[in-house]
């Protein structure tokens, strides 16, 4: 699993992560270790949004999703694993002139 989550670990900000296939997590870490809930949430969004592709292209549906909440969910499919990051959502205040 180090191979799995190397890249993750080193992501500023984060919170923890979910290394997801189709069967089941492969590795967790974070306020998202054996968070068995979430990683189910997150599979079934992306099953939907897999179904969804552009006329005539033959590109994936999507390479990347953010979910915006107190926390940024930041999910991303590569090969046959789902990556999620949970990382604190920093919106900037606009600002007032």
């Amino acid at each position: 699993t180090a191979a799995l989550t190397a890249g993750l670990e080193r992501i500023p900000d984060q919170l923890g992560y979910l290394v997801i296939s189709e069967d089941g997590v492969l590795a967790s870490a974070g306020e998202l270790e054996n968070d068995e809930h979430t990683a189910g949430v997150m599979m079934e969004m992306v099953r939907t949004a897999s179904r969804f592709r552009l006329p005539g292209s033959t590109d994936p549906p999507f390479k990347r999703m953010s979910i915006l909440e107190d926390f940024v969910y930041t999910v991303t499919v590569s090969g046959q694993k789902v990556f999620v990051v949970k990382r604190q959502n920093n919106q900037q205040e606009p600002i007032s002139v």
